[in-house]
């Protein structure tokens, strides 16, 4: 395609996009009426609220080598697999 030719071969104007959009532009009125989530729709905010980053993580991301064996092995018990590893370290070095 050539800069600027899917302009001018596009069968509609940018008028009728706006006729047909589900979504409007907002006015200045429309913001000012605008509610946060949780204080319009209190159920839904809380059915899909997630926890944010940890401000201070209590673990530390490091890379390191392992046999392949034993990632797989690890990673074949399903989620939280690098949890398990690190407890498993922790009783290796009686950390618990």
């Amino acid at each position: 395609m050539l800069k600027g030719s899917r302009k001018k071969n596009r069968p509609y104007t940018s008028a009728d996009m706006r006729a047909v959009s589900d979504n409007p532009v907002w006015t200045k009125d429309d913001f000012a009426k605008a509610r946060r989530l949780d204080k319009a729709l209190p159920a839904l905010a809380g059915a899909i609220r997630r926890r944010g980053k940890q401000k201070a993580p209590l673990t530390k991301a490091v890379s390191m080598r392992l046999d392949p064996d034993v990632l797989e092995a690890y990673k074949a018990t399903g989620p939280g697999w690098q949890s398990r590893i690190n407890s498993d370290l922790r009783k290796a070095k009686n950390l618990d």
